[in-house]
């Protein structure tokens, strides 16, 4: 379920469709074949380019849990976990307990989708490049270090095209909403059942906009809002992480459990932390902990609370030059597997589709001018983050939107649910969401944390409730614990 933080508001427009454009092509069917642990997998063909439903074809690999009581099926949960460029598959596997009680009802289905892990991947870098470019100080203070930086966007831009320009127009996300309504029918459900997190929230309204007659629930848990300009998106984001990591130190200090707010103002030591690793990176082995990949580490703690205490203890060892612990943070996170190869959530997968969904400013003078106000909202992370963005002002094609709301007209009632102190995913934006779609109910959880299905009884139980008996919570409920 996690987000970058470079993820900026989603900045598109209002596209005109309620209707494809061209007939849908009729889905291909799917062989499911055990694959262990009690799941089935298949592979789905669908067109590359849905204004050519007969040309080229991607394949899309899916993975399903069938239902495990055969009394009182209502046919199948689709599943998406965010990013953009998140695996399906993978976060199934791993979090398919916490479903138990769908999986009751539903077949649960899950997909990598198009571009990312088993779906015809977008790849940009070979692995030693990643390391480089994810090593990369994003702090960009000096000119050298800027311009460093400007080349090294520049230069995966251009691997991307090198490596998989065919692919890089069709990575958006409309193209994955018409995956989605693919998928649907080749699993033989007349509406969608949908449970999408964080990115995966934009996703599912993309599919309310083009399908809403197709609707049978969605439930969309850490709102994204397409009203919102990148930067200004961006800028929430890193207010959000700046607050989380101000909850935890606050209550660090007041721990004698948490040894590292022990021993001095936490955050004085943390930027102190920074500031060392930026002027002299830490050997870890045979790699380097440098801040960037420090930061990251610090930053995939934050995503829930219940791993603020990995986060004392990575920031204790690195009081002692002991790096091992926020560099696997970091790996975790940029999905670096032991053996120094990646996954490619940031080898292509997250930009390709990010780039093409949210519009950005082109002319570097822009992220110059972020500078007082990223830094003013948020010190740890803001100028950490300024330049995030920029990334996609060399992408090879075009974004496709800018920022105007999703249109939703004639779909079924949609659950949205947002966390007040969500990171990720700012609470505003679940709010403005609700203000957007017609007949939908924003489900409200107090508290820390990216998402809320696993981080609150209450919204688990009323997500699953809405999911299969298409019951809304009241107007105005909030979810306490």
């Amino acid at each position: 379920m996690l987000v970058t933080i470079l993820l900026a508001a989603c900045t598109r427009s209002s596209p005109n469709p309620s209707h494809s454009p061209t007939p849908s092509p009729v889905p291909s069917k799917i062989a499911w074949t055990d694959c262990g642990g009690s799941f089935q997998c298949g592979t789905l063909q669908v067109p590359l380019d849905y204004t050519k439903p007969d040309g080229r074809k991607i394949s899309l690999a899916l993975l399903r849990k069938p239902i495990t009581q055969q009394t009182g099926r209502i046919g199948s949960l689709l599943l998406n976990p965010g990013g953009p460029g998140e695996s399906g598959i993978d976060f199934l596997r791993g979090d398919v307990s916490s479903l138990r009680n769908l999986n009751t009802r539903f077949d649960l289905v899950t997909w990598d989708p198009r571009g990312v892990a088993g779906s015809t991947p977008v790849t940009c870098l070979d692995n030693a490049e990643l390391d480089a470019f994810l090593a990369l100080d994003s702090v960009l203070d000096d000119p050298q270090e800027k311009q460093v930086a400007i080349q090294a966007y520049k230069d995966f831009a251009a691997g991307c095209q090198r490596r998989s320009g065919a692919l890089l127009p069709f990575m958006d996300s409309e193209s994955t909403a018409r995956d989605m309504d693919q998928i649907r029918e080749a699993l033989g459900d007349n509406k969608l059942t949908y449970l999408g997190f964080s990115y995966g929230t934009f996703i599912g309204q993309w599919y309310a906009h083009l399908f809403p007659t197709r609707v049978r629930a969605l439930s969309l848990d850490g709102v994204l809002d397409p009203s919102v300009s990148a930067n200004e998106s961006l800028l929430a984001q890193v207010t959000g992480f700046e607050k989380n990591l101000q909850a935890y130190l606050r209550g660090c200090s007041l721990r004698t459990s948490c040894v590292y707010g022990q021993g001095g103002d936490p955050m004085a030591k943390i930027n102190a932390a920074m500031a060392r690793l930026d002027a002299n990176p830490l050997r870890v082995g045979n790699r380097q902990l440098t801040r960037a990949l420090a930061m990251t580490g610090v930053l995939v703690t934050l995503y829930s609370q219940q791993t603020w205490g990995l986060l004392d203890q990575a920031l204790t060892a690195l009081d002692r030059s002991d790096g091992r612990l926020l560099l696997q943070f970091a790996d975790f996170y940029n999905q670096r597997k032991a053996d120094g190869t990646y996954d490619n959530l940031f080898n292509g997968a997250y930009q390709a589709t990010y780039c093409l969904d949210f519009a950005v400013p082109t002319d570097i003078a822009a992220y110059d001018a972020l500078g007082p106000r990223f830094a003013q909202a948020a010190p740890f992370f803001g100028p950490w983050s300024q330049y995030s963005n920029l990334q996609c002002a060399f992408w090879p094609v075009k974004a496709k939107h800018t920022n105007e709301p999703l249109t939703v007209n004639g779909a079924a009632p949609i659950l949205l649910v947002g966390g007040t102190n969500d990171p990720a995913t700012p609470y505003a934006e679940a709010q403005s969401v609700q203000r957007q779609i017609p007949g939908s109910v924003l489900l409200t959880r107090e508290g820390n944390g990216h998402t809320s299905y696993d981080a609150s009884a209450c919204a688990h139980a009323a997500e699953d409730d809405y999911l299969i008996k298409l019951t809304l919570p009241a107007a105005g409920t909030v979810c306490s614990s």
